[in-house]
């Protein structure tokens, strides 16, 4: 890794596909060291080779964020390869809308499993070495969600309500030089609304989808907030298609 003065060294999580790549490819072309973490390995490893090739740095890293002790397995091996880790882009997120009367226990769990506890494990892996450095960023991609109810998204927006509470909690209790940042997009074109499996809510997602902004809109949103100076924390970005309501 060819280090810049302004280089920080920033783990994204997702960054298969959507908003984590867009990240990923966003901060890298920046000048940042990016490590690219996903369960989809073959996709996270031919983003950083093109960016790679690109003169970029960055590099692949397999992470499923449920798995807590892989998290911490992680963060470690990058912290012990490059001395820090600047910035943790919590981004893995799932998006199975339904009704609750569909009784899809098993996507409310994945859920629940993935957009917070696998938040979870973020900030229990990070936050030591955050502590430890004097010095960090957590940015969590929360959703428009978070803020609002709508038919089909009731456990979603639950989810999403819990990645802000976390990470606002985090943000209060956390000492001077860690940095908390919540995200909360609007309607983004991305594939996580293609794994709805119940016919209603992919239907209203249809309709709901008409208008959207891009993956690269919410990447621009946390290089701003990743590119301030140390003394100023964004603590918080909602951002939305302008015809969205």
């Amino acid at each position: 890794m060819t280090e810049t003065p302004e280089q920080k060294v920033v783990l994204v999580t997702g960054a298969s596909s959507g908003i984590g790549a867009a990240t990923a490819r966003t901060l890298a072309t920046a000048g940042h060291h990016v490590v690219l973490t996903a369960r989809r390995t073959d996709r996270i490893k031919a983003l950083a080779a093109g960016l790679c090739a690109a003169g970029h740095s960055a590099e692949a890293r397999p992470l499923d964020v449920t798995d807590s002790p892989g998290f911490h397995e992680v963060i470690e091996e990058v912290v012990n390869a490059y001395g820090r880790l600047d910035v943790l882009v919590a981004n893995a997120g799932v998006m199975l809308l339904s009704r609750l009367d569909a009784l899809l226990v098993e996507e409310w769990d994945q859920m629940l499993n993935v957009n917070v506890r696998g938040l979870l494990h973020g900030i229990a892996a990070a936050l030591p070495i955050f502590r430890r450095q004097g010095s960090g960023h957590f940015v969590t991609v929360a959703s428009i969600g978070a803020h609002q109810v709508v038919e089909t998204s009731a456990i979603y927006s639950a989810t999403k309500y819990a990645a802000w509470a976390l990470t606002e909690g985090l943000r209060l209790e956390s000492e001077p030089g860690i940095r908390v940042t919540t995200v909360s997009p609007g309607v983004v074109d991305t594939e996580l609304a293609d794994h709805i499996s119940d016919p209603h809510a992919a239907e209203v997602m249809r309709t709901y989808r008409a208008a959207s902004i891009r993956s690269e809109d919410i990447a621009n949103a946390i290089a701003y907030a990743i590119a301030q100076p140390s003394d100023v924390d964004v603590n918080e970005i909602v951002l939305r298609p302008s015809a969205q309501r």
